[in-house]
């Protein structure tokens, strides 16, 4: 973490400027933001954005091989699969801990990985507020790969968009208007001008979709998903009700729902490189660890850190009735590197790719950083602390800013 600039953002904050921040964030939204947004961005040194760069490289070039998808074919539950899969995931995320490893370096770990969307349009509003809020120096930015804020968008709209016209594309979510991440849903109409809708809001007509505008009806030829299927899974007649998404449908899906499962936790155990933790699938576990307290003990098909078992028995490991669904991973010991005024605070960042039809591989744009204080990363275990919360990752780039509409290979 840059030193320097943490020093000055210390000695500069007030409280009376978080209360304003956060004013500025809400001014104009259709609601006031549903999850805690933390009093300071990261401040990342040029070495540490290199390794997170080399990191997401060596995650890459796996979901890259030609057999990615037969590794992966086991992840995806037949209950949710989705019919007419593409190649390729639209977006990556990857969440990396900051870590110290053996020789005492700052270092990011991999924690989880998802082929699904993040808030890639919140993240862009967050940046400017926290510059003009806390006069965060010009040369700090958000966005890798040599990309600005124009031209950063515009590869949003050419992975989302393409070629349709926005209101062929929908953002579509179980119910998105009341989702803890509408503010992302809306923030991106604002940017793209993807209207928001709901599963429910869905007309299909032979194979084909529609939705709703001033009561005329509109064909869906894309669809923005952000529905995970976990938030239906306790109605098991959700799809008497509303259109059954898992057919074959004449609309294109960006991304496609399958690629949620494929890269996941489910995708660790193929992982390899510096930045990895060990992680095995349980049911191929030859021999239980005799350091169990290095490990932690996650189920591969949940969200939002249910389920897992961090303080590691081997009964935790012989009660388990699916191995085949559990993984065992190294554990990963954040360090509390950004200084709060009361003491150190933990940081985990998530690296987001946009991979566009066309292109031959993901960029690299943007960023997402999370603070905590708890045992874990997330909202609901930092209910009760300060200086936590999700924020950005600020970092100076070496490279030019891209051209607006330059290709994004």
């Amino acid at each position: 973490m840059n030193p320097v600039l943490r020093k000055t953002y210390n000695a500069n904050f007030t409280p009376e400027k978080y209360k304003n921040f956060i004013g500025d964030l809400n001014e104009g939204l259709r609601e006031p933001i549903a999850f805690r947004v933390a009093e300071t961005p990261v401040f990342l040194t040029d070495d540490f954005r290199d390794k997170l760069i080399v990191a997401g490289n060596d995650i890459v070039k796996t979901i890259l091989q030609p057999n990615f998808k037969e590794l992966t074919e086991r992840a995806v539950p037949e209950k949710w699969r989705v019919a007419n899969e593409n190649d390729h995931p639209h977006f990556l995320a990857l969440d990396f801990g900051v870590c110290k490893d053996s020789a005492g370096n700052i270092v990011p770990k991999l924690i989880e990985l998802q082929g699904f969307p993040s808030l890639y349009g919140f993240q862009v509003n967050l940046a400017d507020k926290f510059h003009d809020n806390f006069d965060i120096p010009t040369d700090q930015a958000i966005f890798f790969s040599g990309l600005d804020k124009e031209a950063y968008i515009d590869l949003l709209k050419k992975t989302i968009v393409g070629d349709h016209q926005p209101k062929e594309v929908v953002l579509m979510d179980v119910n998105a208007p009341e989702q803890k991440t509408a503010v992302d849903f809306y923030l991106t109409q604002k940017f793209i001008g993807t209207p928001v809708v709901a599963l429910a809001d869905l007309e299909q007509e032979g194979n084909q979709l529609f939705y709703r505008v001033n009561g005329e009806k509109q064909r869906i030829k894309r669809i923005y998903n952000r529905l995970i299927f976990d938030e239906i899974e306790c109605d098991p007649d959700i799809f008497d009700k509303v259109v059954d998404i898992r057919q074959p449908l004449d609309v294109e899906w960006i991304t496609h729902p399958n690629w949620f499962y494929r890269v996941s936790k489910f995708t660790m155990p193929f992982l390899q490189g510096d930045y990895i933790p060990k992680t095995q699938f349980l049911h191929q576990l030859k021999q239980i660890p005799a350091d169990l307290e290095n490990y932690v003990l996650k189920p591969l098909f949940s969200f939002a850190g249910q389920g897992v078992i961090i303080d590691v028995t081997e009964n935790d490991i012989k009660n388990i009735n699916d191995p085949e669904n559990w993984i065992l991973q190294e554990k990963v010991n954040y360090e509390p590197v950004v200084q709060a005024p009361d003491g150190g605070v933990k940081v985990e960042i998530r690296l987001l790719y946009l991979w566009p039809n066309g292109d031959e591989k993901p960029t690299l744009a943007i960023n997402l950083a999370r603070l905590s204080r708890g045992k874990m990363i997330g909202v609901r275990y930092n209910q009760d602390f300060d200086w936590v919360g999700g924020t950005v990752g600020f970092m100076s780039s070496k490279e030019e800013p891209r051209a607006k509409n330059q290709d994004s290979r």
